[in-house]
């Protein structure tokens, strides 16, 4: 990471800014400019889909809740079937999960994983010359390894470093089912215990965030018709993915710890760029205006109060109420402060904490035994803002919470999507298996279109949405108890974006 010589100063005044944090420290604040992260919500970032962070996941492992398993997707969009040139991760980037286990905004600890290819032969154009049944056949013809190194930091800066692991293999694109009969194998062979109780992965997985995407189209629609479809269902994203015992993160007795993830890529002077950061989920794209979007992906969380006026006086609200008259709440949104820049008191708030974007996880709440999507909005404090786990339904609660829920304003509102379009795994990484080149695309589980009824007879559309429980709830995540998954505090950056809001603490659910 770029060094990092912050005063130690506290900032009142950040506390005021309030919504800084969301909008996510982004101001122009690069080194260098950067790109932005999540899908293609940044100018720079999205013609370099290999640097992308598309969303980050944090969560109390549900089936090894005495460790913490963290997740970052990148180069978003990938239709299974485009060959022959794949999807692999850049050499020349360094991909980092970072985690600040003292509130103070900068990382304390770095999972960087750096990446190697190797091409067996270059006389054919194929990805595979033959049906590939392990890693290590000879018939799959370019593969990807990787080092896995922890960074500990002191102010930021690297103060020591420790390879955990090196030549992992990388799990490959999923071709297609006369290439990779046994996909699920492939996968399983990538899964790399290290030592120590931690386990790590990479490689190609379906993409975990489901949404209808068509929000961009005047809110959709302009007249309620466009919600309902899961505009990422049948894509891939690549996947990095790290399982730590939580005694290894946490420090002096302070179960919070602020996640989030970079990419820096290598440049001319043979030095690193920061070009993305992702904290919260759809902050750069609908909370930051577009002039600021790739100064956040290169800006660190440490200058994040600059940005305070994006969170507490959102773009996002004032758009529904001049296409749907629903009122915006006033202002200022100070109710976006604790949800994405300090954590919740006595949910997910750490001590001596300096609001930054991050997403901020209690490690000491267990995992909710029959997990609700709406996370701390259903009543499940194991859930989003409290980390991010990957069956919460982020859009759903950014909607509802920029409306006012917080605030005592009851609202429905949801996209209709509820689920994923697949099965999420009940064992590390826990992200769902990737789509093959052999699929074809289609209708996709896990949404009610816009037209249809919901359980009790109203049509279906974008202010009763969030309402509506589906087949997609029965057969679309496909992981009863297993939902937990995910996790990744704050990060309903969605409603970040509008300014959404979150949280103002209700009573009898976020506690103390």
């Amino acid at each position: 990471m770029p060094t990092l010589h912050p005063s130690r100063t506290r900032i009142a005044a950040l506390a005021a800014a309030g919504g800084v944090l969301l909008a996510g420290g982004f101001a122009g604040l690069a080194p260098e400019p950067g790109t932005a992260s999540s899908h293609r919500e940044a100018p720079l970032i999205s013609g370099q889909p290999q640097y992308d962070n598309t969303d980050v996941y944090a969560f109390v492992s549900p089936d090894r809740p005495d460790t913490t398993t963290l997740i970052a997707n990148f180069i978003p969009l990938q239709e299974p079937a485009g060959g022959p040139t794949f999807y692999k991760f850049a050499r020349d980037a360094a991909y980092d999960l970072n985690i600040d286990n003292n509130g103070d905004s900068l990382a304390d600890l770095t999972y960087r994983f750096e990446f190697h290819d190797r091409l067996k032969n270059d006389k054919t154009f194929l990805y595979n010359t033959g049906p590939v049944t392990s890693l290590d056949d000879p018939d799959l013809n370019f593969t990807q390894t990787y080092d896995l190194t922890l960074i500990r930091r002191v102010d930021g800066n690297a103060h020591g470093t420790r390879k955990i692991a090196q030549g992992a293999p990388v799990a490959p694109s999923n071709v297609g089912r006369a290439s990779m009969p046994d996909y699920a194998k492939l996968r399983a062979q990538a899964v790399r215990p290290l030592g120590d109780g931690t386990t790590a992965f990479a490689g190609q997985a379906d993409d975990s965030f489901f949404l209808d995407l068509r929000v961009f189209d005047l809110l959709y629609g302009a007249n309620l018709k466009e919600v309902g479809n899961d505009t990422l269902s049948g894509y891939n994203v690549n996947t990095v993915a790290v399982q730590v015992p939580t005694r290894h993160l946490v420090r002096n007795g302070d179960p919070v710890v602020g996640v989030n993830s970079t990419v820096q890529r290598r440049n001319a002077a043979g030095g690193r760029t920061q070009v993305s950061r992702l904290g919260s989920p759809l902050v750069n794209e609908v909370v930051i205006p577009r002039g600021k979007k790739d100064a956040f992906n290169a800006s660190s969380p440490w200058h994040d109060a600059q940005f305070a006026g994006f969170v507490t006086d959102p773009e996002l609200p004032k758009l529904i109420e001049r296409i749907y008259k629903i009122p915006a709440p006033p202002g200022p949104r100070d109710d976006l402060v604790q949800a994405y820049l300090t954590g919740v008191p006595g949910l997910n708030q750490p001590r001596n904490v300096r609001p930054a974007e991050l997403l901020r996880l209690n490690t000491s709440i267990e995992p909710a035994a029959n997990p609700d999507r709406l996370g701390v909005l259903g009543g499940d404090k194991a859930g989003f803002p409290n980390g991010r786990r990957l069956t919460d339904d982020v859009v759903d609660i950014s909607l509802q919470a920029v409306e006012g829920e917080l605030l005592g304003k009851k609202n429905d509102l949801g996209d209709a999507v509820n689920a994923n379009d697949r099965e999420f795994g009940s064992t590390f990484p826990y992200v769902a298996q990737p789509h093959s080149g052999s699929d074809v695309r289609g209708a996709r589980s896990g949404a009610a279109k816009a037209g249809a009824k919901g359980k009790d007879g109203e049509t279906v559309n974008l202010l009763n949405a969030g309402a509506v429980e589906d087949a997609a709830d029965d057969e679309g995540s496909g992981v009863p108890g297993l939902v937990p998954i995910a996790a990744g505090s704050g990060v309903v950056a969605f409603l970040a974006t509008c300014g959404l809001l979150w949280w103002r603490r209700r009573p009898g659910r976020l506690g103390g």
